[in-house]
């Protein structure tokens, strides 16, 4: 990467791409997967099962976060997040990951060390760190998140397994992020509550391994809304999942907020995305781990969602290139 010109003391092209480097590494642990941290070429990270579960997000600003809205604290917990969830989706144990950084000369040393200290705080969460990573100069700020996590001896939980008499049930929060983007959208910041929850979501982390424990025949991470991810699962799996809107949890703030916007919160709840929920199926008869609350069932059929007994159409949900 060619050198960036000198700048303000207080902007990255201040400390150069080798000095923000310096200034950000060691804001991160050094955990018992990590055999060689960041300083080389790669890093080494344990994979005691012998598979290593990856995979990655980009966040873009403008696009996936407003830094007049958000923190680089919560922006840093976001990427780290919906990351992290994607693992424990598959029944991982996240072990480390690998952050890519672009953005523009004149970006505040402070927010870049403040999107460091986000991420080192979510990965804390689940015992994970940042190993190693990248950043470049551009337009706007990108942040790249490439995850790996650890089976540790299971059969990864995919979305194909579902099968007729499944139990289908969900853990975590859902809506709440729509809801507070809806907040944010018409100018307010209260209720607090779900402005957080859009800024930085709260995935059920341990509810993943648990549910692969118990047996899960299939799960997803609800980034992209119930609706649409539950028919990922449909479709993967070649079945028909039932959702019965009588046991889905409207919490009284987003009922409130409804109110205020004449909106109906189920649409949160249903096609609101960026909760990272984890929705799986379960067997029928099988006790469901905690934090897991039974929404509906699995039946044969060609693959489609119901809702209370009626085709879902226009499952919503966000697409990067849908109009």
């Amino acid at each position: 990467m060619p050198n960036v010109p000198a700048g303000g003391a207080g902007e990255v092209s201040g400390l150069g791409e080798f000095g923000l480097i310096g200034a950000v590494v060691g804001r991160f642990a050094v955990t018992p997967d990590v055999l060689l941290g960041p300083g080389d070429d790669a890093a080494v990270v344990a994979a005691p099962d012998s598979r290593v579960v990856a995979t990655m997000d980009l966040l873009v600003e403008g696009r996936h976060f407003r830094r007049d809205w958000s923190s680089a604290h919560d922006v840093g917990r976001k990427a780290a997040a919906q990351n992290l969830a994607d693992l424990v989706a598959m029944g991982a144990r996240p072990t480390a990951l690998l952050v890519g950084l672009g953005c523009p000369p004149d970006l505040p040393v402070d927010w870049a060390t403040g999107l460091a200290d986000g991420l080192a705080d979510e990965c804390a969460l689940v015992g994970a760190t940042v190993v190693g990573g990248d950043v470049v100069r551009s337009d706007h700020v990108v942040v790249a998140v490439t995850a790996l996590g650890d089976l540790e001896g299971r059969a990864p939980v995919t979305r194909s397994g579902a099968r007729p008499g499944d139990v289908l049930a969900v853990a975590g929060r859902l809506g709440w992020s729509a809801a507070g983007l809806a907040v944010l959208g018409r100018g307010f910041r209260s209720p607090r509550v779900l402005v957080e929850a859009h800024k930085v979501p709260a995935p059920p982390y341990a509810a993943g391994p648990a549910a692969a424990v118990a047996g899960a025949t299939s799960m997803v991470d609800v980034s992209d809304g119930l609706l649409q991810d539950a028919g990922h699962v449909a479709t993967a799996s070649g079945v028909v999942l039932e959702i019965d809107t009588a046991t889905l949890e409207v919490g009284q703030p987003l009922a409130d907020a409804a109110a205020a916007f004449s909106a109906d919160p189920l649409e949160w709840v249903l096609r609101g995305g960026e909760d990272h929920a984890l929705l799986a199926t379960f067997p029928p008869g099988a006790a469901l781990p905690d934090g897991f609350v039974a929404i509906g069932r699995v039946s044969a059929g060609e693959a489609s969602v119901l809702v209370d007994g009626v085709p879902a159409t226009g499952l919503g949900g966000h697409d990067h290139f849908r109009s």
